[in-house]
């Protein structure tokens, strides 16, 4: 199949985010389809340029960023950055034509701001949702251009397993979601050696964005949550380690955290790949809306230290609920359980490896995620 996925690389400019996207470019290609990446910015493009630090209605920046990412993967001919009537990469004539053969158009979270009418051609959409709950509440109160984009597509879905499901608060926003999970391209993320690995770590943003409010009920963001375990080093001899993004080192550094600056650690896919390789595990805390929505999400950035022979450690948001854990994946919900978990892994740590490596070829490898994802999405329903 010939296969447009739109993303969103260089308007973000952070290895994790970069992997997102280019996991599903990998894994389509080597399923033996044609893919072509798309970047749409909409009227312009507003990236925040961490070089000078300042934000850059240039496209050059964002497009660099992205050539960085795709041309060394063999991606040289296949995307295109557009912004209002400006674009680098592909030539815009070749792209139309590119969209009128194209089988599918895959919308990969909230990555389209501007839909153009060559958006159109191709034979089936799909919109594929990564931030589940959070998403499906902008559609319910009215999602402006989200709304837009999804009402375009023959069908969605969704990394939150419980969606639908007894007990989730999710709403269905008058749509059915199919289930998928984030995807990794193992021969990427190799098995690493763990001789050095010291730290629990986590590459984290402290607040995303402002919290949403359905049917009263407000649902907010790891800011709400990590002040719940701020006193974790301090109940246990593990090293922890955060790259964060958004708040001020001086908030955790009393308890015991070591904190580097999160766009650092994820400046590169490389530097990104590096720090989790060079971690013991994963320790990681999830937004407040997904706990809150016992949405059954599970983050990407967990799949590439699973795939990398790290175990995780992760907050309960309905896990539990689709995937096996308690080796390799270690659930908790409360400062005690998290303590206890730190214990479980070491306590056989070359066991948790062998079984993380083995949950991201079961569960998460491209030859398991994308073929179903596909056969739905070509259905068109």
């Amino acid at each position: 199949m010939l296969i447009v996925f739109a993303g969103a690389i260089g308007r973000l400019p952070f290895g994790g985010h970069a992997w997102i996207d280019m996991q599903y470019l990998l894994g389509l290609r080597a399923l033996g389809h044609e893919v072509c990446y798309l970047e749409e910015c909409g009227e312009g493009s507003w990236v925040y340029n961490w070089d000078t630090e300042e934000l850059t209605t240039d496209l050059d920046y964002p497009a660099s960023y992205v050539r960085d990412c795709l041309e060394p993967r063999g991606f040289g001919d296949r995307w295109i950055y557009r912004a209002g009537d400006e674009s680098r990469g592909m030539d815009v004539d070749a792209f139309r034509d590119l969209c009128s053969r194209a089988d599918l158009f895959i919308v990969r979270g909230v990555s389209i701001d501007l839909w153009r009418p060559e958006y159109e051609r191709p034979h089936l959409r799909t919109f594929i949702d990564v931030d589940p709950g959070f998403t499906q509440i902008k559609l319910a109160n009215g999602g402006g251009v989200l709304t837009a984009t999804v009402d375009r597509c023959q069908s969605v879905f969704t990394i939150g397993q419980r969606v639908g499901g007894d007990g989730c608060r999710v709403p269905l926003a008058g749509r059915h979601w199919h289930k998928t999970v984030s995807p990794v391209f193992l021969p990427d993320w190799p098995y690493a050696e763990a001789a050095s690995a010291t730290h629990f770590t986590s590459i984290m943003q402290w607040r995303s964005y402002r919290e949403v409010v359905y049917e009263g009920v407000s649902y907010g963001n790891k800011d709400e949550e990590f002040p719940k375990f701020l006193e974790l080093p301090l109940l246990t001899s593990q090293p922890f380690c955060l790259a964060l993004t958004g708040a001020a080192p001086e908030q955790l550094s009393g308890y015991g955290w070591d904190v580097v600056p999160g766009w650092i650690a994820s400046r590169t896919p490389a530097s990104y790949q590096q720090f989790i390789q060079d971690s013991r595990a994963e320790f990681g805390v999830a937004k407040h809306g997904y706990i809150a929505m016992n949405s059954g999400w599970f983050s990407d950035r967990s799949v590439c230290y699973l795939a990398s022979g790290r175990p995780v450690l992760v907050q309960e948001t309905g896990v539990s609920d689709w995937l096996p854990t308690g080796s390799g994946i270690v659930t908790f919900r409360d400062l005690d359980e998290a303590v206890r978990g730190i214990d479980t892994i070491n306590a056989d740590y070359e066991r948790h490896r062998r079984a993380a490596r083995r949950l991201a070829e079961e569960y998460f490898s491209i030859e398991s995620v994308l073929p179903p994802l596909l056969e739905a999405a070509m259905a068109g329903a």
